[in-house]
């Protein structure tokens, strides 16, 4: 059998964005790294959502968003905002600047270059994801600052977890720390919802 080497997709590239919707009045957002341009003409663009997220609620029901493509100005505190808190517990915009787009949606007033306003076209269930074929309803850019990648996020904004008086597994996406022996296989992070092959194990003492 072929050696899969899961840590070789570590090295595809990835922008991270702020995926907003709204439904009867409320608003939301969600970090997300799974976009992409399929086609030109007609611009069609992929988007890849967490099952468990309310933004995939929403946007089943609505079949529309918003892309929000953050740049290398956003700090640490963006992603704490739309990624480790639930929109079914907390008002996401709570304190951000932000305008609307033509569809109505959020689009944030700062630390994004460009944003997307999606229609969903089609659906194809993932697993644990599921994966929204869209066309573009409307694109702006925004500044002409560099998108934040995923590489980028890791080196120079995300905080580092303070792990040496823990024992157990560290979330490599949001630094949540799982205290125990050994890690569920499938365990899903509470903060970030990512599988138990995005933990590792705490060798500090």
């Amino acid at each position: 059998m072929a050696e899969i080497d899961k840590t070789a997709l570590f090295n595809i590239g990835y922008g991270l964005y702020v995926l907003t919707t709204s439904e009867n009045g409320k608003d939301n957002g969600m970090i997300n790294n799974t976009v992409m341009q399929v086609t030109d003409t007609p611009t069609f663009v992929v988007v890849t959502v967490n099952k468990l997220s309310y933004s995939f609620e929403v946007i089943r029901r609505t079949g529309k968003m918003n892309v929000n493509i953050l740049d290398e100005s956003a700090p640490f505190s963006v992603f704490k905002q739309f990624g480790f808190q639930s929109g079914r517990d907390v008002d996401k915009f709570k304190g951000v600047s932000f305008t609307r787009s033509e569809n109505g949606l959020p689009v944030l007033a700062a630390n994004c270059n460009a944003v997307l306003s999606l229609k969903v076209e089609s659906y194809i269930e993932l697993s644990t994801h599921g994966l929204f074929i869209c066309s573009v309803t409307e694109a702006r850019k925004l500044s002409p600052t560099p998108t934040m990648t995923y590489a980028y996020y890791h080196a120079n904004v995300k905080e580092k977890p303070v792990t040496t008086k823990k024992k157990g597994y560290v979330c490599k996406i949001c630094g949540y720390i799982y205290e125990g022996e050994p890690l569920p296989e499938d365990f899903i992070c509470p903060t970030c919802k990512h599988p138990a092959s995005d933990f590792e194990k705490i060798t500090g003492e």
